[in-house]
């Protein structure tokens, strides 16, 4: 207390100069043009700079420009303090505990705007910059210069900053250079980094797969004595993450980068074993690849639905343990899927908003078996039918139901309402016949008294 009370008084020590590291690379030499930068982005730098401010497009949007790659968000990084970039924007809200960040809205695009940022050199002593037991960065809101924002940056290729007005590049930390040999290198000493935040070891597997760059070696090598470190970080952040490389068009590379990294273990429980046995393998394969292509093909993907596919077979494992210890099968099946989401949330915090949809697509499954009598034509308005019908046919993909079940129910759904009664299987021999309820004498009629 007395040692932050003097440097409060009299100020900080100064640092020893030393030299920049920067390099402004000219339009010329990169050729990113401002016209390829979204339009709401180039008007919150443009009224940042002409309100006197440094303002640029910052991290994997100029990454991914430089890839020739549609960035999914535009960032911009400047020297103004939030307060001040919510004082040039009416629509505009200031966000963030850990690190504070301001939304700007224009229309129906929303740009995220930090400040530059300390490079993290700073002592506990500093208020606005805690850490825990492990060294994770728990708040950090010390400002610093342009070049700390880049040092305190994850990798080289995200410390990349443009200006839309000069069209110049400013790289600090050879990130263009790294781009050109496709190379993901953390900033700084990878241990310390990886300790700060636990969660840049899954980005680097996730950079890796997405932008199909090898990760450098000195960055990789401790991974592999650090990644008990995610056991520390709040599950709702793992499960942000773990969506981003899930939803990344390359779900399929990036678990099998997470394995070769040692990082699957705890993180997604049922991939420990999952991919090492042939059947949930093929099913997991199918459905991530399915996945891929949707994303790719900028159709939506239903977060629900992919997580009721990553944890199929753990259901099923679960359920036919109950069976077999003599419960009954409808409520084996749900308490099996409430055990299943629950072990799993200890781990990855899947939201509860999600479970309603999971178990109406797993518990559609049986009743794909019943194509008898009018149970088909009670199942095709149910409103999760389609999501269900897709899962079908990723367990038809996977050798898990056989092909022929999915092709009638893909003609079922399009034929004429003769064709389907012609499509119908005769009732099994053995199947009980339902017992008409009997129905009370029909009460008295209530006399009228007389008036």
């Amino acid at each position: 207390m007395i040692a932050r009370l003097i440097k409060r008084v009299f100020g900080k020590k100064p640092a020893a100069a030393k030299k920049s590291r920067l390099q402004r690379i000219p339009f010329a030499q990169h050729g990113l043009a401002r016209e390829r930068i979204l339009p709401c982005a180039l008007k919150v730098t443009d009224t940042l700079q002409q309100g006197g401010y440094a303002a640029f497009i910052v991290g994997g949007a100029v990454r991914d420009l430089l890839l020739n790659k549609q960035p999914k968000d535009f960032d911009v990084a400047t020297n103004a303090t939030p307060e001040q970039v919510k004082a040039l924007f009416r629509r505009s809200r200031i966000i963030g505990r850990r690190f504070r960040l301001v939304h700007v809205m224009c229309g129906a695009d929303t740009i995220e705007v930090s400040t530059f940022r300390s490079n993290g050199l700073l002592t506990e002593e500093d208020d606005d910059r805690a850490t825990d037991a492990t060294g994770r960065i728990v708040r950090d809101n010390v400002f610093g210069s342009q070049e700390d924002d880049a040092e305190r940056r994850d990798f080289t290729v995200n410390a990349l900053y443009y200006d839309p007005t000069s069209q110049e590049i400013w790289d600090y930390r050879g990130g263009v250079a790294d781009i050109e040999k496709k190379t993901l290198r953390m900033i700084g000493d990878p241990t310390t980094r990886y300790r700060e935040d636990p969660v840049r070891m899954l980005r680097a597997a996730r950079f890796a797969a997405k932008l199909d760059f090898r990760i450098d070696e000195a960055t990789r090598a401790p991974v592999a004595e650090l990644a008990d470190l995610l056991d520390n970080v709040p599950p709702s952040r793992l499960f942000d993450e773990m969506l981003k490389l899930l939803l990344s068009g390359h779900a399929l590379r990036g678990v099998h980068q997470l394995r070769a990294e040692g990082l699957h273990h705890g993180v997604l429980p049922l991939l420990d074993s999952l991919l090492d046995q042939p059947e949930s393998e093929r099913f997991i394969t199918a459905a991530l690849h399915n996945t891929d292509l949707r994303v790719q093909a900028e159709k939506p993907v239903s977060p629900a639905f992919l997580f009721a596919t990553l944890l199929w077979h753990e259901l099923q494992s679960d359920y036919a343990a109950r069976i077999a210890a003599g419960e009954k099968p409808s409520p084996a099946l749900f308490e099996a899927m409430d055990a299943v989401l629950d072990r799993q949330r200890e781990r990855l915090a899947v939201p509860r908003r999600l479970d309603g949809t999971m178990k109406e697509i797993w518990t559609l499954q049986p009743r794909f078996e019943q194509r008898s009598g009018s149970r088909p034509y009670r199942l095709l308005p149910h409103p999760r039918f389609r999501a269900g019908y897709d899962f079908l046919l990723l367990r038809g993909q996977s050798g898990e139901v056989a092909q022929a079940l999915c092709d009638w129910w893909t003609d079922f759904q399009d034929v004429s309402d003769d064709a389907r009664a012609e499509m119908l299987l005769p009732e099994p021999a053995n199947q009980p016949k339902r017992k008409r309820r009997k129905r009370g004498p029909k009460p008295a009629a209530a006399s009228t008294p007389e008036a």
